[in-house]
């Protein structure tokens, strides 16, 4: 099923920015790289590997090639791995600002994307973190429900008061 995105506004990094990030790691701007990062670049929602795969230009390269950019990308905190609970894990670029941290809320039908920029749990973090003894607690978080326009096509749908 194809997952459609609610973009957010946002300060995309520019090309220039993430292949000189791969140039300071001593790593080679190869094409199927360079094709990966502008697929991931114009992509407002977390891909999987098949898609960003699907995304590249006939021939630019196979999926292995996908599989070991992607680990190389987030082995190098240029990307991160994002887990909607249906198991496959996607991935979408990591930048400054806003786009560091961030949260999804997911329909559970049409398997649409809305990105929120918005998160409440830094205090959480920080009482957990002093209660506990532990440092550098970080965290996780997705929503889940039904958009608005799958509540339209089914009006049976759950809703909570």
């Amino acid at each position: 099923m194809k997952m459609r995105i609610q973009p957010r506004l946002s300060k995309r990094q520019e090309m220039s920015e993430l292949t000189s990030r791969l140039r300071r790691h001593s790593r080679k701007i190869t094409g199927p790289r360079e094709a990966i990062l502008k697929i991931l670049q114009k992509k407002a929602c977390p891909l999987t590997t098949r898609e960003i795969l699907a995304a590249t230009p006939r021939n630019q390269c196979d999926l292995a090639t996908v599989y070991r950019s992607m680990h190389l990308l987030e082995e190098m905190r240029m990307v991160k791995r994002v887990d909607f609970g249906d198991g496959t894990a996607r991935f979408e670029l990591v930048g400054g600002g806003t786009r560091e941290h961030h949260h999804h809320l997911v329909c559970n039908r049409c398997k649409a994307v809305v990105e929120l920029d918005e998160c409440f749990l830094p205090e959480i973090e920080s009482r957990l973190a002093a209660a506990n003894g532990f440092t550098a607690v970080t965290h996780k978080l997705e929503f889940f429900g039904v958009c608005s326009r799958c509540q339209k096509h089914s009006p049976t749908v759950n809703r909570k008061p």
